[in-house]
């Protein structure tokens, strides 16, 4: 390596690493980012507020000084900086230096004198300029490494280096600390043509949604044992085996599509992916953020997930993932994180802060502040809001969906907090905090991003609430949202608490909130997420059970307010109300989306809130599908599972459960009465649409409040499809319900979730074995039956 030159010197004059065309930098148009453009590379860095931006290139991430530097030139129409440089070779780090209103530029600067041009860590209007820590580019395809690695810990040193201010790190004034040696860059990477296939496509009312994390889908050792474990199963001949090196990357991932489409699912929503902060989470304890919601780079995949993690790697991988999803008909959606990033907040008071991106371009561009400079962060409880107020942030989120969706080829996202995205807090002066948590459900950036799912043929779904307010129902038509309300309504029925008038709205699709956002397809049903107990868990605990050693613990906060109940510690109703569960979310109007591992029980023991939890607790055990007693097993690495799930007594010894929502998926896809982008009438085989009647249990007179007990008729005759009759008990005794007499047709029985039926797994073949039924059913407490008409 040659040596560096002086700052700004831009050695050499010609050749490699030489500026191109400078002088026609300050009008340039180069895209955000770093792209190949003949025979260079430009860079391109947004900021209002910087007075001087250097570039920086590096021959490797961490460990040494940048090779060359070049000073970017700001274009006043855009407020863009930008430089192009030839002969830059693929896989070159790059990062970035300001300065600003409060820390002036110096002829004389060097990074040798840590203070020179210094004014203040923070100016009145929230400037945080720091030349001494190295900023990675905000729309890098690649970032080299985390904020805080091994490596970095072994070398002695910590994140701590980021901060601000005039604390002291390792005998260095905190601001001074130079980071160039450790800070991450980006990585300059040639366009990818890895196919991603073709899309499916698919209309909304047709997802079924699995969601799950990318290291928790394939992690255990199980992942490798798939074929033995699911020998003989039909529909799951064409599985492979994870081998080892796979488990627990995108690679891996994709070796699941095969799994997913023979279970029934059509979609898998993942976790985030994005790069964030988890190179140092450990394998042995509680640490870090396992769900990965702190997201750094919003076009960069995060590098821990791929098993290629050369320059490039992990991109191609992603690519391969969504392809081989896409080859089986299946849709890949993402987790997204817009509402605030990975960078953190106020380290303790308004002038420490740890930037190592966006706000080191440009604080009070990305940033909401509050009237006295400080970041917020109370929508979120994350410390640094993003600004939708700018439109460097309405671009940012844009510009990172189009990029995900052209070029790494998935199909939807679901935003984590999205009522973010819907404020505008910079309309009402700093003091006015209610007027700035206003939620807007005309903003434009809701109504960009729903134009651009419409144009593209995918999927926009906002997890509808953050901590400043619960919007379900209020976004513009045409988005998605996970629905909390039918959540909650479907827990409270399921364990008895007579709240019918609540079920029945949100069996029926939630009409209230979402007959004026396009229809039933834009509700999202869930039971459970990743944010709460599993469904496992959700029969067996009154209460979170987050303080567990490891690797089920320690986990702090989490909900208390689950609306569980244990099943009165009786494993057979808890298996019973499992089935009731799935039922009830297949039969509903809307889209159903269920969390990894619950088709065959997954545990977490009880922790509600497993966001730092990288272990057998998060990861799916396949080897439960091979027994009927799943949460007996060992776990594969240390600690026990809780056996809440007991032994099974159907025949066959395998998992029940596995079986029944293997068979309840498939049932949602052969009738397209479930799958409707319309609601029905009130009048049984009126108008073209599918009614959904309910009433008591005889099925004549209108429900009353209280009442534990449902009768509820789909009819399925207006789209050609059969008629469904769910006679639904949540007493704690046995009822009899009415059978209707319909001429020329008959009612056979193909559900019944009680336990003296799960020597059958619960279920009846139409073709087969599935008896008529006529006059009276008696339901057994806690239980469904489902009956299918047929012609006769």
């Amino acid at each position: 390596m040659s040596p560096r030159p002086e700052v700004g010197q831009q050695h050499p004059d010609s050749g490699d690493f030489a500026p191109i065309d400078q002088a026609a930098w300050n009008d340039a148009r180069y895209p955000l980012g770093a792209h190949p453009l003949g025979e260079g590379i430009t860079f391109a860095v947004y900021s209002r507020h910087a007075t001087r931006i250097l570039l920086e290139l590096y021959d490797q991430p961490t460990g040494a000084s940048a090779r060359y530097d070049y000073w970017l030139v700001r274009n006043p129409a855009d407020d863009i900086w930008r430089a192009q440089v030839a002969a830059v070779p693929f896989g070159t780090f790059y990062a970035f230096r300001c300065f600003g209103p409060n820390w002036e530029y110096r002829e004389n600067w060097s990074r040798d004198h840590g203070n020179l041009g210094f004014i203040s860590d923070v100016d009145a209007a929230g400037n945080r300029f720091n030349p001494n820590k190295v900023l990675f580019d905000p729309y890098a395809r690649e970032l080299s490494h985390d904020k805080e690695t091994p490596a970095m810990r072994q070398a002695s040193h910590h994140g701590g280096m980021y901060a601000t201010g005039g604390g002291d790190y390792l005998g260095v004034v905190s601001r001074e600390f130079d980071t160039g040696h450790w800070a991450p860059k980006g990585i300059v990477l040639a366009s990818d043509q890895t196919s991603t296939g073709i899309r499916p496509r698919l209309p909304p009312e047709k997802a079924i949604v699995y969601e799950a994390h990318v290291r928790g889908l394939t992690r255990h050792p199980s992942a490798s044992n798939l074929r033995t474990l699911l020998v003989d199963i039909p529909g799951f001949e064409a599985v492979s085996d994870v081998p080892e090196t796979l488990r627990g990357t995108y690679a891996g991932a994709a070796l699941m599509a095969k799994y997913l489409k023979a279970l029934g699912f059509t979609t898998i929503e993942l976790l985030p992916v994005h790069e964030s902060a988890n190179d140092n989470n450990p394998d042995d304890a509680p640490g870090g953020n396992y769900w990965g919601y702190m997201t750094f780079g919003y076009f960069a995949p995060d590098r821990r997930y791929a098993s290629d993690r050369s320059p490039g790697g992990p991109t191609r991988e992603f690519k391969q993932m969504v392809k081989a999803f896409h080859d089986e008909g299946l849709e890949v959606y993402l987790d997204v994180v817009f509402n605030h990033t990975g960078e953190g907040g106020n380290w303790g008071s308004n002038d420490v802060t740890g930037f190592v991106s966006f706000g080191g371009f440009d604080a009070i561009e990305y940033y909401q502040l509050a009237d006295n400079g400080d970041l917020v962060g109370g929508a979120t409880g994350c410390g640094n809001q993003l600004n939708f107020s700018n439109p460097v942030a309405h671009e940012l989120v844009m510009d990172s969906l189009t990029y995900w969706l052209d070029e790494m080829g998935v199909d939807g996202f679901r935003f984590d907090l999205a009522p973010v995205l819907g404020r505008t807090p910079d309309a009402a002066e700093r003091e006015h905090w209610g007027e700035q948590k206003r939620f807007s459900q005309t903003h434009p950036l809701l109504d960009r991003i729903r134009d651009l799912g419409a144009d593209r043929h995918v999927e926009m779904i906002a997890e509808a609430w953050d901590m400043w307010g619960y919007e379900v129902g209020n976004f513009p038509a045409g988005w998605g949202e996970w629905n909390g309300r039918y959540r909650d309504a479907i827990r409270r029925f399921l364990k008895g608490d007579g709240n019918i008038r609540a079920f029945i709205e949100q069996v029926n699709g939630d009409y209230h909130s979402f007959n004026d956002q396009g229809g039933p397809q834009r509700s999202i049903n869930f039971i459970v997420a990743h944010d709460g107990f599993t469904l496992m868990d959700l029969v067996s605990y009154n209460e979170k059970n987050n303080l567990a050693d490891w690797p089920f613990g320690p986990s702090d906060g989490g909900n208390d307010s689950n609306d569980s109940w244990d099943s009165g510690g009786d494993e057979a109703l808890r298996r019973q109300r499992l089935r009731n569960f799935w039922t009830i979310q297949f039969f509903s109007r809307g889209v159903p989306m269920t969390v990894w591992g619950d088709e065959f029980g997954r545990t977490q023991n009880g922790n509600n809130n497993a966001y730092n939890i990288d272990s057998v607790a998060t990861w799916n055990n396949y080897a439960m599908i091979a027994t009927n007693r799943p949460t007996a097993i060992p776990t594969g690495d240390g600690g026990a599972y809780h056996d809440n799930f007991g032994t099974g007594i159907n025949a066959d010894g395998r998992n029940p459960l596995f079986r029944f929502a293997a068979s309840i998926a498939d049932l949602r896809h052969r009738h397209p009465c479930l799958r409707q982008r319309k609601y029905g009438d009130w009048l049984m085989d009126s108008g073209e649409d599918v009614t959904y009647q309910f009433k008591r249990a005889e099925g004549l007179s209108d429900i009353a409040d209280g009442d534990r007990c449902l009768w509820l008729r789909i009819d399925g005759s207006a789209v050609k499809d059969h008629d469904f009759l769910l006679l639904i008990n949540m007493d704690s005794h046995p009822h009899r319900f009415g059978i209707p007499l319909d001429e020329g047709r008959e009612w056979r029985r193909i559900i019944d979730t009680a336990a003296w039926a799960e020597t059958r797994c619960n279920l009846w073949s139409l073709e087969d074995d599935a008896e008529p039924m006529m006059g009276e059913y008696e339901v057994s407490p806690w239980s469904i039956v489902v009956l299918e008409e047929i012609p006769v």
